[in-house]
């Protein structure tokens, strides 16, 4: 049930990525690459106000984003449910979020390494710079694993 509730939440993160990719996405792309690596979040509430800030200037964007959010997730899991249960996939899943929500610990949530995802959010909240770089780091060891080698980190 987690895994396609962030499979869900991936696919959101992807529509409201390609939504947004007009003429201000490198713009956005970089100021937000300079702020996150840039900024020592001293606590959550910064994120708060940064995601407050996106959807009140994207609001449509993000309404649009969530509208197709829901059916899309629904006709993955629905056809593709048995091919998302291949390990591969899970690897794929999982190297897709440990590139665009490492800093978050999701794809260790994803993994169902929870204790190490509240690691992650730990880490974010003390040195987000650093949490950017465990989650790359992460994504890449995923894509010089083995199947063998990440069916044992999964479990």
């Amino acid at each position: 049930m987690l895994q396609k509730i962030i499979l869900a939440i991936a696919v959101f993160i992807i529509i409201l990525v390609a939504l947004t990719f007009g003429e201000t996405i490198a713009y956005e792309a970089f100021a937000w690459i300079s702020h996150i690596t840039g900024l020592v979040v001293h606590n959550f509430s910064d994120i708060y106000y940064a995601v407050k800030n996106y959807v009140a200037l994207h609001a449509i964007k993000v309404l649009i984003a969530l509208a197709l959010t829901v059916p899309i997730s629904l006709w993955i899991i629905k056809s593709k449910s048995d091919e998302l249960d291949k390990p591969t996939n899970h690897r794929k899943i999982a190297i897709v979020l440990a590139i665009f929500l490492g800093w978050l610990g999701a794809h260790r949530f994803y993994l169902g390494q929870i204790g190490w995802g509240i690691f992650y959010l730990a880490v974010c909240y003390f040195f987000a710079p650093l949490a950017i770089v465990l989650g790359l780091i992460d994504a890449v060891r995923y894509m010089f694993m083995s199947d063998e080698d990440f069916a044992l980190v999964r479990n």
